[in-house]
């Protein structure tokens, strides 16, 4: 089932996130985050509007999905970059690919123009499931982050939706 996530999830939520923070270098945060700064976060993107849902199984929570903003300044206002986490270990069973088809889906009601998708490159997996979902790469940028004393690269894909 994927529904729209409320502040109630934000425990579920952080343990799927800090996962990324502690053992990857798919998120360039380095810390782990707190359930309620969490919450905070998901307050944030529901107040400006965007969209934030969560898939779940039998009442667990397995993954989430979420839009915000990609500018601040009002010319960006119809372009939105987009994010996808999933529970490690339930990956490859479609429900990345389900989760974001709902996000996108709800972009479009909301008359949303892009989707930008940020991706630390190589990450195989998450380059797959965007363009499986139309996403075309248009940006790389070389060692742009610095994690687990490497340099990363990241790439952005870009989606119009309408």
């Amino acid at each position: 089932m994927i529904r729209f996530a409320t502040e109630d999830d934000a425990e579920a939520l952080v343990n799927i996130y800090n996962y990324y923070i502690t053992d990857t270098v798919i998120t360039f945060e380095e810390l782990p985050v707190t359930a309620e700064a969490f919450a905070g976060r998901i307050r944030h993107i529901l107040e400006d509007g965007y969209p934030y849902l969560v898939a779940e199984e039998d009442g667990e929570i397995l993954g989430y999905a979420y839009a915000s903003q990609f500018r601040a300044r009002v010319a960006y206002r119809f372009t939105t970059e987009t994010t996808v986490y999933l529970k490690h270990g339930v990956t490859g069973k479609g429900l990345g690919t389900a989760l974001y088809s709902a996000l996108l889906e709800e972009l479009k009601k909301r008359k949303f123009h892009v989707a930008l998708g940020g991706i630390t490159v190589p990450n195989a997996a998450s380059q797959a499931l965007h363009e499986k979902l139309g996403f075309k790469k248009i940006a790389h940028f070389s060692e742009c982050g610095f994690k687990f004393n490497q340099w990363l690269d990241v790439g952005f894909w870009e989606l119009k939706l309408e």
